[in-house]
């Protein structure tokens, strides 16, 4: 099929597939519970742009890893290098990657090393209770890092959603470029107890490449239990162990020698200890990342491990003060370090106190306050505000919202190439680097023409005081010349003097559950983005977000037959590395196909899958190629004994 004609051929069979089931029962999208700012409230009453897709639904899109999820979520770019989980960059509305803040229930997961790992989840998607994805600045509630955006993961265990009984659910494909990947999640769980289990692994060993293959091996092991103790109290506990191993040729330079492979070991420890009281909610959370990297940029040379480890905790109380106010107040400690043969050895210390207001002043008229003072040994305290307004009459909701966002350097911003003995090109770090700081303002109307269709429009704008990318630089400009050679071809980190990011977004999200075993699922969204820099030396990460994104998913689950499509059409700026024959086109269409058949009364699911089914070629980062058509097979099992 003609690249032109694909984005409107999905566009006809997404609508028309509303058109044929357009009765029977709904799910009503107007009373949709969040928490991506902490508070548990309906989306509506937010101020907010929150998407929210649901673990069951997650399950049957043609994804293999949650990086691939979000790739399709309207107005998220995700820009990979690898496919299925090997590695990628999270952006929402303009932004770096490293300008969105991951969570796992409440605890922050963004790595120190590199933006780059925020995309390794240590969570099996059949554990997952809900995604939410939040557009725009949250610094005021989170902290360093919620710029662009947060991705808040909320996990079954923790949310306390598991039935109670056992399940058990089991899976495997295999398909093109020896493709194979498993899953495997069991939980039990009592009137007061639950545990989850779960393993997942992808591997093939990929397409063939300039001198290797594009191979990946990724698994990750999680074990989860809660526990209702007495006088209210609840505590969680997760552990994780994630192991990435995969091709990394051409992820970070565009060099003809680059045959790049690297290794990724991370565990992780969370835990929860929550009370409620008669007018509230006690809350403490604590997280540990310990994470082992190792990149060889070809098999001769010395690899560079990186050992980083994150700390964070906090505490806070939901008081509802009336029924229509509620205050909370909160503290929060990071501790971050890392030792490096590339990087050295360093560490820092962060933390904060803030308080979020919540009040309803009039029927549907709701605001949302928050005021963080952020303390940090490098650039010492900061004050964050910010605000969010929302009018919810009959079945719109107008809302708005106004805040300043923050962003430290991470440790290869600061530090990368400063300790080897000579570094004849490549990314240089600054220690210099000041936190980069903006001013965010947004507004939108939503609409909810039935209770399962609702229609999203926003616009935002940003304005970027000394944004943290690299830039070319020649030698003679370097701060600090100690390992480095005249006529070397670098980039340095740099505070970038000012950038201005406007754009709009429009959005559809459509849910029916059309009897007890048929239901329907789809979004759609459209972004534009426009960003300005007045420096005259362009930034990379700026430069290289798409200015027109269109996104869309799609599942129709019936008693026997699962369809699901999933897919994007980026355009964006043009760029091509003549050396190794790498480009990135101006524009690419993506779509991915799923086709399931249920048997043994739904227990069972045959499916085959169709990843890039028109076979485009495409890159997301210059030199970093993505595969082609890829076609798989699978059978999923799902028990539930009595």
């Amino acid at each position: 099929m003609p690249t032109n004609y694909r984005l409107p051929f999905f566009a006809i069979l997404f609508f028309t597939s509303f058109h044929v089931h357009a009765q029977n029962k709904v799910i009503d999208l107007q009373d949709v519970t969040v928490s991506a700012s902490l508070l548990q409230q309906q989306q509506k009453e937010t101020g907010r742009n929150i998407i929210n897709i649901s673990g069951e639904e997650i399950a049957k899109l043609p994804v293999h890893s949650l990086d691939e999820l979000l790739k399709y979520i309207p107005g998220v770019e995700v820009q990979q290098r690898g496919p299925q989980g090997a590695q990628s960059d999270i952006n929402i509305r303009g932004g770096t990657f490293q300008q969105v803040l991951v969570i796992i229930d409440g605890v922050k997961l963004n790595d120190p090393i590199t933006g780059h790992f925020n995309s390794y989840i240590p969570i099996n998607p059949a554990g997952i209770q809900r995604i939410e994805i939040l557009k725009g600045a949250a610094s005021a509630i989170y902290g360093s890092e919620a710029v662009g955006g947060v991705i808040n993961i909320i996990t079954k265990t923790f949310a306390q959603t598991i039935a109670k009984g056992k399940t058990f659910t089991a899976g495997m494909s295999v398909g093109e470029n020896n493709l194979w990947n498993g899953n495997g999640y069991f939980s039990t769980s009592t009137d007061k107890s639950t545990l989850a289990v779960s393993l997942q692994t992808n591997n093939a060993k990929g397409e063939q490449l300039r001198g290797t293959t594009g191979y990946f091996h990724t698994t990750t092991a999680v074990t989860s239990f809660s526990h209702q103790f007495r006088n209210d109290w609840r505590g969680s506990l997760r552990i994780a162990a994630d192991f990435r191993d995969f091709n990394a040729q051409n992820f970070y330079t565009t060099y003809g020698s680059d045959t790049a492979h690297e290794k990724v070991n991370a565990f992780w420890t969370q835990m929860n200890l929550h009370k409620k009281t008669k007018n509230g909610l006690l809350n403490f959370d604590m997280g540990f990342k310990k994470l082992k990297d190792n990149f060889w940029f070809n098999p001769h040379s010395i690899p560079n491990d990186n050992r980083s480890s994150l700390f964070s905790s906090q505490v806070y109380y939901n008081w509802q003060i009336q029924k229509k106010y509620s205050i909370t107040p909160g503290v929060q400690f990071i501790s971050k370090r890392i030792n490096s043969n590339d990087r050295g050895n360093h560490s820092i210390a962060h933390g904060a106190v803030y308080t979020i207001f919540r009040q309803e002043w009039a029927k549907d008229i709701y605001t949302n306050a928050s005021l963080r003072l952020d303390w940090d040994e490098r650039y010492g305290a900061v004050l964050i505000p910010q605000i969010n307004f929302a009018w919810t009459p009959n079945r719109f909701t107008l809302r708005a919202a106004a805040g300043r966002s923050i962003r430290d350097g991470d440790f290869t911003e600061r530090y990368n190439n400063y300790n080897k003995p000579l570094v004849t090109s490549g990314t240089i770090g600054n220690p210099d680097l000041l936190p980069e700081k903006a001013w965010n303002f947004e507004c939108g109307i939503d609409y909810r023409a039935h209770r399962n269709w609702q229609f999203r429009s926003s616009y935002f704008y940003s304005h970027h005081k000394g944004l943290i990318d690299f830039a070319p630089t020649p030698y003679a400009d370097m701060p600090r010349k100690d390992n480095l050679v005249p006529g070397g071809s670098y980039s340095l980190a740099k505070n970038i003097e000012s950038i201005r990011t406007s754009g709009v977004e429009f959005g559809v999200l459509f849910r029916k559950k059309i009897n007890q075993q048929s239901n329907m699922q789809a979004m759609m969204g459209y972004t534009y983005i426009h960003s300005k820099n007045k420096d005259s030396i362009p930034s990379f990460y700026i430069s290289s977000h798409a200015r027109h994104l269109f996104n869309f998913l799609f599942q129709y689950t019936s008693h026997s037959f699962l369809i699901a499509f999933n897919g994007l059409y980026k355009n964006r700026n043009k760029a091509e590395a003549a050396s190794i024959g790498a480009e990135i086109t101006s524009s690419y269409f993506l779509a991915n196909v799923k086709l399931g058949y249920f048997f043994a009364a739904q227990k069972a699911q045959l499916y085959i899958q169709a990843d890039n089914l028109f076979d485009e070629k495409y890159s997301d980062l210059l030199g970093a190629q993505m595969p082609g058509r890829w076609l798989s097979a699978g059978i999923q099992v799902t028990l539930q004994p009595k």
